[in-house]
């Protein structure tokens, strides 16, 4: 895998001719919206596939038996191809290579509301499927809240993610306290959560709790024990969603009731939720910038086992109206809605060195906005943090808007460890 940064003039065509790459599978993998029109700064992966070239007498299928492939690995190579049982003498048909990467990398991906065709291309490079989200009621009753068909997906694959969040949305600390500290409703949910297990062949539970209030620290702490020791017992797992530290001594409704040193002794896997520095409501700045992560990361591992801990990635960016007002909401945007706005706009793309992630202004009808998001060179810089920090895997922050890209990088540096 190549990534290659646009200069200015550089046109598709160009491009493709320069690497060697179909245009076709230029505008596949990048998911380009408007192939005609480049940002300069655009960051672009160029794939480095092997050709082969068609000979008379030649189909798909004696194409993919000659190189000992599937004709389903060699079709979804080969998005270009309108009609596959059509080729013609001279054509180039892309084979699919093995993943550059060696090192075993565990991926979660959460889902909410998702096509099938989206749930199709993620699913392969996923160890685990959190459905979110099941809302935990006030008698401790469980709301299942999302719209993901769980049966795509290999049985040990699925996990069941349960939160504190409002039917209207936002996290309870309310809520939080009660099922915490209520043995009826705290009986209930856990009862509640075995049900749905058994019906829903979940693998185990990915518990996210968050704005806990710091005196049910040591509530949070036995509930999670309780939890653990139960779906152990079921030969199930346990994932917990952690809010990105920087020291036990942290203060903030966010922080003080998650115990990173706990929480790492009984769960099997902590998600960390290293992103959201630039968010809805706050000022313009990478979501997930590569300084504030590695801080995280720094002291996570010296509470939690590393082989225990997945880096949280985000999969959107924000556009922001400026100048920036306090209290007034940016707009989420999709990595590939980003790059498209770029171009609409005629804005360049640039690349901060410290935050390592992408950013630009562009503005409309005389209002300025400033737009930050992932691209390439962000998810590779995220991705050397696993090895740096030898941790278990990552997780991302959501799937439900397709982004080719996170796999594509993803798989030129790690082999993704299959359910099961």
């Amino acid at each position: 895998m190549q990534i290659y940064v646009v200069k200015s003039g550089d046109t598709l065509y160009q491009i493709a001719r320069r690497f060697g790459t179909p245009m076709e599978e230029l505008i596949y993998v990048n998911q380009l919206q408007a192939p005609g029109v480049l940002s300069v700064g655009q960051a672009m992966l160029i794939p480095q596939p092997k050709l082969h070239i068609v000979q008379k007498g030649e189909s798909l299928y004696s194409i993919a038996r000659q190189h000992n492939l599937s004709l389903r690995a060699v079709i979804d190579a080969n998005p270009q191809l309108k009609d596959p049982d059509k080729l013609a003498v001279g054509q180039a048909v892309i084979l699919p290579v093995d993943n550059v990467g060696t090192r075993q990398l565990i991926v979660n991906g959460y889902f909410s509301n998702v096509s099938e065709r989206t749930l199709a291309e993620s699913l392969p490079n996923l160890t685990f499927l959190s459905a979110f989200s099941y809302r935990v009621e006030a008698d401790g009753t469980l709301v299942k809240d999302f719209a993901v068909d769980l049966e795509a997906a290999a049985p040990a694959q699925r996990l069941m993610c349960v939160t504190n969040l409002r039917q209207k949305g936002g996290f309870s600390s309310d809520l939080a306290h009660r099922l915490l500290t209520d043995q009826a409703v705290q009986d209930r949910l856990v009862n509640g959560i075995f049900e749905a297990l058994e019906q829903e062949n979940f693998a185990g539970v990915n518990l996210d709790l968050e704005y806990v209030y710091p005196e049910d620290r040591a509530a949070y702490n036995q509930f999670l024990a309780r939890l653990a020791d139960a779906l152990h017992r079921r030969d199930r797992i346990l994932v917990t969603a952690l809010a990105p530290k920087l020291s036990d001594e942290q203060t903030g409704l966010l922080y003080e009731a998650h115990d990173y040193a706990f929480h790492g002794q009984v769960a099997d896997y902590t998600v960390l939720m290293t992103y959201e520095w630039g968010y809805t409501y706050g000022p313009p700045m990478a979501v997930a910038p590569i300084n504030m992560v590695e801080k995280v990361l720094r002291y996570a591992v010296s509470e939690i086992p590393s082989e225990k801990i997945l880096m949280g990635i985000p999969n959107y960016g924000y556009d922001w109206t400026l100048p920036y007002r306090e209290g007034t909401a940016a707009r989420v945007l999709s990595n590939v809605q980003a790059v498209t706005l770029a171009g609409e706009a005629g804005a360049e793309i640039r690349f901060d060195e410290a935050a390592k992630a992408p950013f630009y202004r562009y503005a409309v009808n005389g209002t300025a906005h400033e737009v930050w998001f992932e691209d390439a060179r962000s998810l590779q810089a995220k991705l050397d943090l696993v090895e740096a920090f030898d941790l278990a895997g990552v997780s991302f922050w959501n799937l439900n808007r397709l982004f080719r890209t996170n796999f594509a990088v993803l798989n030129s540096m790690y082999r993704v460890v299959a359910s099961g």
